[in-house]
């Protein structure tokens, strides 16, 4: 069975299409919003070719650096009347942006040059590659004349051997395709692309910087569409599986349900919610799932963060007889340092492809999305773990009243925010406590969520920001960041004020990188202090919307979201927000503590 891939129409992101909408023949076929005609001999390049590609897969907006190797590349994209080039300061930003991007639209696409811009752009790559984002990162190759010469180019390390950067990205990517002649340039572009789709990871695609513009027979027709052969499920590995698990999960008194973050890659979210709706089970997830699953869901319980989950969701999960885990990600973070309070004979493990029920037995070829759905058919209904949890939850407490003028807190600060949250908004975390306080707010249905927590590389947030509200410019994108991260990333507030978006950034200044403090505290930690808001000011220079204000108490925090939701809702807003160094959540620092002592073991005795 194949999947055939034609032109998606932008406002219908491949996400939520490429494998959906079956047919009568029981292929998946997606239908060109253009058809496949002849073009004329002097628009059949390479350069025309893959920018129809990239339009034919829902991306209307490319994040690029320009450099001399990729210049008449980049000529190419802007001359295809449905991309949109962005321009970036740097290229881990044009990265991070292509990241975020693909979170909403299911794709996104980088253009740097070659080495330079390529390592730059590594480190977003390698992001995308821990969150499976597929991402197609372009660049700009060496002219086609220079490969297999003893000559030394500018951008290199000072050696004849072009492969450094190949190499790098082989380790981050899944295909590397290095197009250096116009013979197999056709195959070689569709093949990455199809690649990054069907594993959902980012491809590499080097492109000598003299083959662009070149007319070539294979690129005389408009993009016609290509074959991708989807993941198929062993039937009989299915049957053997959803025996197993409801033998497994029926003889249990109080089962649960926790999603992960592989939901995402498995396109499995739906399936797993129809199961909660099938079986009665309490329903949480895993803090990098949030947003994958509803929290409006009348058996949803919240957080499990082991030690740090959201209040008495722990306590219902480890207190099961069974549990079944729809695609965890079991690391020293997720683990709160190794301490989750589980059983392996108690647990269901449903990874994308395959399926672990207790010790064992194992069932290999059997997708997510199928075992869900197969599963929920098998089960009885069971809501006693969910009976249990209403019985001992309380409601959250309320942060203390504030005094007039009196500092503003952190819990005070995300109260507010909680107000904030509607269908209309999206919630972007960075890295650092903003984890912590962005998995207590309560998502509204339709509020979107997005942090990178497998990763968790600082600075992540302004990027992805601005490729998230590109995507999506019908939302508002709500961003928590810390002092510490954005001093990182910065720069691109201003290509978020080119890029004319709305965004709300509450920048929280409390001095320095706070997780690290609660990690291990050092000098290291302290960083220089900014005038954040004279820094966005002069970004904006008087061009396009954009409104600032620094925040000392609630009263003036509740005046900014008022003006920032209200007569400057069209705006860019930054809110400064001056908290103390040492206001942290109480997850942060029992979280800190258990990741210290984690990262602090003595060696094993030989």
């Amino acid at each position: 069975m194949d999947t055939t891939l034609a032109s998606l129409d932008s406002r219908n992101p491949i996400s939520n299409n490429l494998f959906s909408c079956p047919n009568t023949n029981g292929a998946t076929t997606l239908q060109p919003s253009i058809p496949s005609t002849s073009i004329s001999f002097n628009d059949a390049t390479l350069g025309r070719h893959l920018a129809r590609r990239l339009v034919q897969l829902g991306i209307t907006d490319v994040f690029s650096v320009p450099g001399d190797f990729n210049l008449t590349l980049l000529d190419h994209l802007i001359d295809e009347p449905g991309l949109n080039l962005i321009g970036c300061c740097n290229e881990l930003n044009a990265g991070y942006a292509a990241d975020g991007y693909a979170r909403s639209r299911g794709v996104g696409a980088c253009v740097v040059t070659f080495t330079v811009g390529g390592l730059s752009i590594l480190n977003a790559i390698a992001g995308a590659y821990s969150e499976n984002l597929p991402l197609i990162c372009i660049v700009g190759g060496p002219n086609s004349n220079d490969y297999g010469t003893n000559r030394i180019l500018h951008h290199t390390i000072g050696l004849s051997d072009f492969s450094q950067e190949f190499r790098c990205f082989q380790t981050v990517t899944c295909f590397q395709a290095v197009v250096n002649n116009l013979e197999d340039a056709h195959e070689l572009i569709d093949t990455a692309i199809a690649t990054a789709l069907k594993e959902s990871k980012p491809v590499y695609i080097s492109i000598s910087c003299n083959l662009p513009s070149i007319p070539h027979p294979t690129f005389s027709r408009e993009p016609v569409p290509f074959s991708l052969t989807p993941k198929l499920t062993n039937q009989l590995g299915l049957e053997a599986a959803v025996e197993a698990a409801a033998e497994f999960l029926n003889k249990a008194v109080k089962p649960v349900l926790v999603g992960g973050s592989k939901l995402r890659v498995a396109k499995a979210s739906d399936a797993f919610v129809e199961l909660a709706d099938a079986s009665g089970y309490a329903l949480a997830v895993m803090p990098s799932a949030k947003g994958m699953v509803p929290e409006h869901h009348p058996r949803f319980i919240g957080t499990y963060w082991g030690a740090v989950s959201t209040a008495f969701c722990s306590e219902i999960v480890e207190s099961a007889d069974a549990y079944l885990f729809a695609g965890p990600i079991f690391n020293d973070y997720s683990s709160v340092g190794y301490s989750l309070l589980l059983k392996k004979e108690k647990a269901i493990i449903v990874h994308p492809n395959h399926v672990v029920i207790g010790n064992g037995p194992a069932f290999g070829c059997v997708l997510m999305k199928d075992f869900l759905m197969a599963l929920a058919k098998r089960l009885k209904h069971s809501n006693v773990a969910y009976e249990n949890y209403h019985r001992i939850f309380v409601p959250d407490g309320k942060p203390l009243k504030s005094a007039p003028k009196e500092p503003l807190r952190v819990n005070v600060m995300f109260q507010h925010i909680q107000e904030m949250l509607s269908s209309e908004t999206v919630v972007i975390a960075e890295t650092g406590d903003s984890w912590f306080n962005c998995q207590k707010l309560k998502l509204p249905e339709g509020c979107g969520y997005e942090f990178q927590m497998q990763y968790g590389s600082i600075g992540w947030s302004v990027g992805a920001t601005l490729g998230y509200a590109q995507a999506v410019p019908e939302k508002r994108v709500i961003a928590c960041i810390g002092d510490g991260s954005f001093q990182v990333t910065a720069q691109d507030v201003s290509t978020m004020l080119r890029c004319g978006q709305k965004t709300i950034i509450f920048l929280i200044n409390n001095g320095g990188y706070t997780i690290e403090v609660e990690i291990h505290d050092g000098p290291y930690n302290v960083i220089k202090n900014w005038n954040y808001t004279g820094l966005v000011d002069a970004i904006h220079n008087g061009e396009g919307k954009c409104w600032t204000t620094k925040v000392f108490c609630e009263e003036e925090l509740v005046e900014a979201i008022a003006t920032a939701t209200g007569p400057k809702k069209d705006s860019l807003c930054f809110i400064e927000v001056i908290v103390h160094k040492d206001d942290t959540s109480k997850e942060l620092l029992e979280w800190g503590s258990r990741v210290s002592a984690a990262n602090s073991r003595p060696p094993n005795p030989l």
